[in-house]
């Protein structure tokens, strides 16, 4: 049974800024208590967990942050990061811990396949190319319905020439934190947003921000938090943050992205005081196809081959099938294959 509904959230949502960061300092402290000071931020040098952090350094100089560095990041989070460890910015504390996942990215889609479409789609194709009986292949396939997954939209995918899989979230960064976790005895803070997908709404939904009894304890403090919180935050605070966002400035009302919930996008803002970046959006990791088919043109690919056109052709190029599976070669990911086979635009 879940802890909160929908209207729980978007109330919450709803709140002005300063009491969201109110409640969210709250939230940090109860996780710190409750551990006796064995927490860690997790952060990944983008916009959200930079918010996180800078809230928790405000409160505390003795909590570290933990970077996961898969290869896969923008290289301005690279330096980032390593600026924020090297003690540039006053506002931050430099305890920042660099680790490393044991496979690389390529060396993962080899053994398991790409990330297309999303992690609950990719993780559906693939058990259905291996057990064309199970329930998620009948999911996939149509036939049996599910609110997560658009039954039938997927299903080409089953056929695809190359494997599918979501297993690269889980050893590249997930199975690294667990590990430090595991190491260290101290539990994540992490700076997700129950806006930014079902799982995660329902994640909040479920254990709320503080999941002291989960299998994995983790806290959310910001999961209220919507997109425009985080750009108000960083501009009223005047944070530092990674210049691949660019500019943030009062947004371009056609910009405002028509497959977002609006309640998501504005929360306790008028039209007016909407804000955007004028650089990338999502930072995640550079080569990822999750919910590239979502993206108005330009797409994030489209973008790269702009502004960073050694990582795009790394990407783009390569590519080889070996024993009919079309994987990376050593020329590249390959994923000009894919992604046209996915009808996404690229050039």
């Amino acid at each position: 049974m879940s802890r909160h509904s929908k209207g729980d959230l978007q109330q919450m949502q709803s709140l002005p800024l300063e009491a969201k960061i109110l409640m969210t300092q709250r939230r940090i402290r109860d996780w710190v208590d409750y551990w006796h000071g064995d927490v860690y931020v997790s952060f990944s040098g983008g916009k959200d967990s930079t918010v996180l952090k800078h809230i928790v350094d405000g409160m505390y100089d003795d909590i570290p942050a933990v970077f996961v560095n898969t290869g896969l990041e923008y290289p301005e989070i690279q330096r980032f990061v390593r600026d924020i460890k090297a003690g540039k910015f006053p506002c931050f504390n430099s305890d920042v811990e660099i680790i490393r996942p044991e496979m690389r990215f390529d060396e993962i889609i080899k053994k398991y396949g790409y990330p297309v479409a999303s992690k609950r789609v990719s993780g559906y194709i693939e058990t259905a190319k291996r057990h064309p009986d199970s329930m998620r292949a009948k999911w996939i396939r149509g036939e049996e319905k599910t609110k997560f997954v658009t039954g039938g939209k997927w299903s080409f995918l089953i056929d695809a020439p190359f494997n599918v899989s979501a297993k690269c979230c889980e050893i590249m960064k997930h199975k690294p934190v667990n590990k430090y976790g595991k190491q260290t005895g101290r539990k994540a803070i992490i700076g997700t947003m129950a806006c930014e997908s079902p799982n995660r709404e329902q994640s909040w939904r479920e254990n709320g921000c503080n999941a002291f009894e989960a299998k994995v304890p983790i806290s959310q403090p910001m999961a209220f938090w919507t997109e425009q919180d985080v750009l108000h935050y960083t501009k009223q605070f005047n944070v530092p943050y990674c210049p691949v966002y660019g500019e943030i400035r009062v947004a371009q009302h056609d910009t405002i992205k028509g497959q977002m919930n609006i309640i998501d996008y504005l929360g306790c803002y008028e039209a007016e005081d909407v804000l955007e970046s004028t650089g990338c959006d999502r930072t995640g990791c550079m080569f990822c196809m999750f919910g590239c088919h979502m993206e108005k043109e330009p797409n994030r690919f489209q973008r790269m081959k702009q502004t960073h056109p050694k990582q795009y052709a790394y990407c783009m190029n390569g590519g080889e099938m070996v024993d009919g599976v079309w994987q990376p070669s050593k020329d590249g990911l390959g994923l000009r294959k894919v992604m046209e086979y996915i009808g996404i635009p690229y050039e």
